[in-house]
């Protein structure tokens, strides 16, 4: 996966969120691309919640409002894309 994102022109980053983690709602000034190794990750935009598990990634363009938050018990770990 962080081959895809590289070619598709973003910088990833690897992170891992314990359980419990939250972030309350923010934005980024760059295109972000959230894609997710192990656990789950719970991503709201909206008020619509998408639920990513491994494999799965979500593209937010530059400005979209969001949280997040860990779901369950596991380590997330994270690639965290930004388009520059």
């Amino acid at each position: 996966m962080m081959r895809i994102l590289e070619l598709e022109g973003y910088d990833v980053l690897v992170y891992t969120y314990r359980p419990g983690t939250v972030f309350p709602d923010h934005e980024h000034p760059r295109d972000k691309c959230d894609g997710v190794l192990e656990g789950r990750l719970r991503i709201v935009v909206g008020g619509e919640s998408f639920e990513l598990g491994p494999g799965d990634r979500l593209y937010l363009p530059a400005g979209t409002r969001h949280s997040a938050a860990v779901v369950g018990e596991a380590t997330v770990v994270s690639l965290d894309g930004t388009r520059w």
